[in-house]
């Protein structure tokens, strides 16, 4: 049967923290024994297509450019 599993204050502030303006992603807790040993946490950004447009031609960057440079 496996370990009850124990969240003090401590544990329970840092999963709060990992989550606590996360917009996308994800949060895992790993747990070995019945014990927290590790929180991961993994943040996406989002960026519209017409954004990044717009930013490449706002910072005078544009394809022929890229492109001559690859």
């Amino acid at each position: 049967m496996a370990k009850p599993l124990e969240v003090d204050d401590i544990w329970t502030q840092r999963i709060l923290n990992s989550v606590n303006g996360l917009e996308y992603g994800t949060v895992q807790i790993v747990i070995h024994d019945g014990r927290i040993v590790q929180i991961e946490r993994t943040e996406r950004k989002r960026f519209e297509a017409e954004t990044g447009t717009r930013d490449r031609e706002h910072s005078g960057v544009n394809r022929q450019q890229i492109r001559k440079n690859s």
